[in-house]
């Protein structure tokens, strides 16, 4: 009926509010009806079209005369808002009106695929197995993560999620991060107020992994996140909405400190966490570094990746490697130094080294970020172990973490 309707000009024409439109008016307002089959329709749905080329601007109709709501115009024909005469022709009205009427869509910034990617050099160690057990069961069971800089406690469990296939959401924590960031809000979009989810109810209505990264330089306004760590739904007042958790929805937490703050000063920035938001996480799992097998296992897979064939492999600068940082950090655990070798560190001189061809410029490079001194000490070390001085009574000998040795060829030999 509404097809026929627009069909016959003649019809339009008659409309009492069609008598003061010009020819191109008139030819604007047919070609929108005939589009959109409604006598309603938005800015950015006049704009889209206006975009095919199908019609001029018709700046005209964007006026307060033909507005409705906030960005929302009807069209001049007879038997709408404006002209209330006509009765016997029905005008069909689409269910997406009473969305567009509201305040605001509810849109989502997410599509696609969003499991993490498989790292060729990763080597599941340390709690990798409890972590990726957690998350292959799908069940609700928050986790904190924590231990120095470094030691790949957000690859752990990103690459769980690569494992295992499934979808995780990573946001880094700043001192800045409120509610607005975390749980969505107003976003201005093609001229329209839209409601934009944040990562956390995405994560939810998902049933996916929320990874929230340097969780410690969060402020009290992490506070907004306490009925989702009890795995309840949330209700987001802005769009008077309760968003209930998908099944497979979980929460894993990393920091560097235990959400007590940093007493020797070394994470400046890191602060002390609500005591009842910290009680919301079930287990926390303290993270030391990779044992001397595994780091050396990871250092040679960086180089294979970095192109050296299994001929060319420096195995005997990677084992240099381990050692050297392995007693720089026995050293620190006794106090002994301020600073030490993470294995990030050992993985950015590695790629160095890839480019330059020089193991002291790689190292001299990498360290360059420490004090003088403490830079001169770490470099006259590593000369005594490329020398072939023996350091062996001064190595922790891998025994980091004896509770973890065990799994090692189980876990260091997953089948990507």
């Amino acid at each position: 009926m509404v097809l026929e309707t627009l069909r016959n000009t003649n019809y339009i024409m008659k409309g009492k509010n069609m008598k003061n439109l010009n020819a191109t008016q008139t030819e604007q307002v047919e070609a929108l009806f005939k589009e959109y089959g409604r006598t309603e329709v938005t800015r950015s749905e006049i704009n889209n079209f206006v975009k095919s080329g199908e019609i001029s601007n018709p700046s005209w109709l964007k006026n307060d005369k033909y507005k409705v709501s906030r960005g929302v115009y009807s069209l001049p024909i007879e038997g709408n808002d404006f002209s209330p005469t006509l009765t016997d022709v029905p005008l069909v009205e689409e269910p997406v009106n009473e969305t567009v009427n509201q305040a605001a869509f509810i849109v989502s910034s997410l599509v696609g695929n969003i499991v993490p990617e498989k790292d060729p050099v990763f080597v599941p160690w340390g709690y990798f197995k409890d972590i990726k057990k957690i998350v292959t069961s799908k069940q609700f069971y928050p986790i904190f993560v924590t231990g120095l800089s470094g030691n790949g406690k957000t690859m752990n469990v990103t690459q769980a999620c690569a494992l295992t296939k499934r979808e995780c959401i990573r946001v880094n924590i700043t001192i800045e991060t409120d509610e607005d960031d975390l749980l969505g809000g107003y976003r201005l979009q093609d001229g329209q107020t839209v409601w934009q989810n944040g990562p956390v109810i995405e994560a939810m209505e998902r049933g996916a992994l929320l990874l929230l990264d340097e969780i410690d330089l969060a402020s009290n306004k992490i506070m907004c996140l306490q009925p989702i760590l009890e795995g309840n739904g949330v209700f987001l007042k802005k769009i008077n909405k309760f968003v209930k958790p998908a099944k497979g929805f979980n929460v894993i937490a990393t920091a560097n400190t235990k959400g007590q703050g940093s007493e020797d000063g070394k994470f400046i920035g890191t602060n002390i966490l609500n005591e009842a938001f910290l009680e919301r996480f079930p287990i926390t799992i303290e993270q030391a570094y990779p044992t001397n097998k595994i780091e050396n296992k990871i250092l040679l897979n960086v180089m294979s990746e970095k192109g050296y064939s299994k001929d060319t492999l420096p195995v005997e600068f990677a084992k240099d490697l381990v050692t050297w940082a392995d007693i720089i950090r026995k050293t620190f655990y006794e106090g002994g130094v301020d600073e030490l070798i993470s294995t990030r560190r050992l993985v950015h001189i590695v790629e160095a080294f890839s480019i330059f061809k020089n193991k002291m410029k790689a190292i001299e490079m990498c360290t360059n970020r420490f004090d003088l001194d403490t830079k001169t000490s770490f470099l006259d070390l590593y000369t005594k172990i490329d020398g072939g001085e023996d350091v062996s009574s001064w190595s922790s000998s891998g025994d980091l973490e004896p509770e973890i040795e065990s799994d090692d060829d189980e876990d260091g030999n997953v089948n990507y």
